[in-house]
């Protein structure tokens, strides 16, 4: 069965491109020009939105926020203007996986969505399913975090980050070795991406977030997870 993709933009001509491109590889694909439109549409199961940042109606963050609070799990592929660095930071700390900067080609954006949909898929098939490090305990098999036996809501790509500090614990991992290993590929985005996963991971599983007790900064190398 094609994975289904919701496409969400107020500009028509990326509507048309993305659309055709996406449907060229396979992709069932349907589009939402504003925000009210997409709501509606997300009533319906995704497997994966490509969301602009700025919508009539509502921002894509804003949209993004929402989903997140309600507990769903869909990958979010952001697009956001040229350089934007805030639009950046606020579309992850939002929930988003990933983001494409406009003007982008549309190879790229493929690749992103396939390596988000690949990576999903690899998720589900993993083997070992509970992983327990101190009062954190992730179930990969339900995509469930709970922090002393309370349920915490991570985005897919805040849970994928921790299930693998989990696999080791007390191991740094550097930035690099964590988007490889986000994306499942050597394509590791911008790294300035990971320390934003990390600062909104830390926001949910330390009782002090400027005061890191689990997932610690190693400086000069990475990061690590620790029981506590």
């Amino acid at each position: 069965m094609s994975s289904r993709v919701l496409v969400v933009d107020d500009d028509p001509g990326i509507l048309d491109v993305v659309s055709y491109a996406l449907e060229g590889e396979g992709f069932e694909v349907e589009t939402a020009a504003d925000a009210d439109d997409a709501e509606r549409a997300l009533e319906q199961a995704f497997d994966l939105v490509v969301l602009d940042v700025m919508l009539p109606g509502g921002s894509g963050t804003d949209l993004c926020r929402r989903l997140r609070a309600n507990g769903d799990v869909v990958p979010v592929l952001m697009l956001t203007a040229r350089d934007a660095e805030t639009d950046l930071v606020v579309g992850l700390e939002a929930g988003a996986d990933d983001y494409v900067t406009k003007p982008f080609s549309t190879a790229e954006l493929v690749s992103r969505v396939r390596a988000m949909l690949r990576r999903r898929e690899y998720d589900r098939s993993e083997g070992l399913s509970v992983r327990q490090v101190g009062g954190l305990r992730l179930d990969v098999t339900r995509y469930e975090a709970q922090v002393e036996d309370t349920v915490v809501q991570l985005t897919p790509s805040e849970f994928r980050i921790l299930a693998l500090l989990a696999e080791r614990p007390e191991h740094v991992f550097s930035r690099r070795e964590i988007m490889q290993h986000l994306w499942d590929s050597s394509h590791v985005g911008d790294e300035h991406a990971c320390e934003v996963h990390i600062s909104n991971l830390r926001r949910k599983i330390e009782r002090d977030p400027a005061a890191p007790e689990r997932l610690l900064t190693v400086r000069g190398f990475g990061y690590k997870l620790v029981p506590a």
